[in-house]
């Protein structure tokens, strides 16, 4: 499986409209107050993303809903956490999150994962904790790069582990910890779906 970096162009960000849901404007919001924050203009961004001033507007505007590695690219070059994007406001110095409550989930079948936010964070946390769910219909997914380190832990059920080329089966359990900068993917191993406690972690650039 080769890797690809930011171009998963068949992956759309599906948001179930509950209360906590971030709808497509305020992702929109966000990109256009992080933009403004970093004095680019909307075709700045747009070259530093590999991507279109019309694409950039689109977002912005809530027109369009990115695909979650377009996002996360978008993050990058914003210097922002993809959580800023994904979160509800926060400013408390702690946040209690129920098991209850946690009912902003990104993604569907056809991008073969579902994402549940741990934590409602300060903007420009380093740290995005989330539950993974890995569908067991997902086959084709390609591999893919973030600006973050990864640690993830398997709570329940197995996943393949697809990193800068190699296979790992990972169970109940075990955990790994990588740069996200290598092209990575993991997936369901069989017809069950698998539980995986995921931490995106913001590295300082040196």
């Amino acid at each position: 499986m080769e890797g690809i970096e930011y171009n998963l162009t068949e992956v759309v960000i599906f948001l179930i409209k509950e209360e906590s849901t971030i709808y497509p404007e305020e992702i929109g919001r966000k990109v256009k107050e992080a933009r403004l924050n970093k004095s680019f203009t909307q075709q700045e961004l747009a070259d530093k993303c590999s991507l279109t001033k019309s694409h950039i507007s689109k977002i912005e505007n809530g027109q369009a809903s990115p695909a979650l590695a377009t996002l996360s690219k978008i993050a990058k070059e914003l210097n922002a956490p993809l959580s800023y994007f994904l979160e509800s406001n926060n400013q408390s110095k702690m946040a209690i999150v129920r098991n209850t409550e946690r009912t902003l989930k990104v993604g569907n079948e056809e991008i073969g994962y579902t994402y549940e936010a741990l934590a409602k964070r300060p903007h420009f946390s380093k740290i995005e904790p989330v539950i993974v769910t890995v569908l067991p219909e997902a086959e084709l997914v390609e591999p893919f790069t973030h600006a973050e380190d990864e640690f993830i832990f398997v709570l329940s059920g197995s996943i393949n582990l697809y990193y800068d080329g190699e296979l790992h089966l990972l169970e109940q359990g075990d955990s790994a910890y990588f740069e996200g900068t290598i092209p990575h993917i993991f997936l369901s191993t069989g017809k069950i779906e698998a539980k995986v406690l995921t931490m995106f972690i913001q590295v300082d650039s040196l």
